[in-house]
């Protein structure tokens, strides 16, 4: 129970922070809502042989894979913000208060996980005008992956903080890392598209397992195998990621 109310305080607080600064949130949403209404519309004829017959059925396969790329990259970069904190002496202060460590790292990381699936909420809102239309049971249980996929990625980011401690490190390895991780997820183009050595290379990547799930709800498939396949492995990598992290967090923050 302890855990669990250090964890809410420490969500709670830093929620209130984020939505004072509308400034930020409004700056996040400006690259998904421009690949939304600028790279979309060029699918139709690239999609035609996935069935996509119009900009709706496009959109359908698009937006999952935009969802999992803010995932992704909204995940990985949340480590500035555990080191801004480290640096401001916020986590050296609350070390002597009775508040949990795991609790400290927990309730921050779920604040990026909200701000994720608010914005795949967004998303998806602002693609419903161009077409989008999806069971919402199926929509329910893809911003469940996401919220996943966002723990995860949030998780490793913090790890790599915790490692390098130094912010341009931070940046140069989440830049080099994330781009081929999302390539190789098919947040863009499907993978069924890609040369078959590449198809087998993605094989190894949680978060493709998690785009093909996703996608599979958007397009009306939330019995397909894929579906659980996907929620299994990134809802367990997330889970060991979180222990993983609280371990390191511990040891770090001594």
């Amino acid at each position: 129970m302890k855990l669990l109310r250090d964890t809410w305080l420490i969500y709670q607080q830093e929620s209130s922070l984020m939505f004072r600064s509308k400034t930020l949130i409004l700056f996040s949403m400006a690259q998904p809502i421009s690949y939304l209404v600028l790279f979309a519309p060029f699918l139709k004829s690239t999609l035609a042989g996935q069935g996509a017959n119009s900009y709706a059925d496009a959109y359908r396969i698009y937006v999952p894979g935009l969802l999992v790329a803010m995932g992704l990259f909204g995940g990985l970069f949340a480590g500035y913000g555990l080191l801004q904190a480290i640096r401001a002496g916020i986590i050296e202060r609350c070390r002597v208060t009775p508040i949990s460590r795991i609790g400290l790292l927990l309730g921050r990381a779920l604040m990026h996980v909200t701000l994720i699936v608010m914005q795949g909420v967004i998303i998806t809102i602002a693609a419903i005008p161009l077409g989008l239309r999806v069971n919402p049971l199926h929509l329910l249980a893809a911003y469940g992956m996401l919220a996943m996929m966002a723990l995860m990625a949030t998780s490793i980011s913090y790890d790599l903080a915790l490692m390098v401690r130094d912010q341009n490190s931070l940046g140069m390895m989440v830049q080099t890392t994330s781009q081929p991780i999302s390539l190789l997820a098919g947040v863009l183009i499907p993978l069924s598209l890609a040369p078959l050595w590449i198809r087998d290379l993605a094989l190894a990547n949680p978060f493709a397992w998690a785009t093909d799930g996703i996608r599979a709800l958007f397009t009306g498939h939330g019995g397909d195998d894929v579906v659980w396949q996907g929620a299994l492995i990134i809802t367990a990598l997330a889970a060991l990621s979180v222990v993983l992290s609280s371990k390191l967090f511990n040891r770090k923050i001594a």
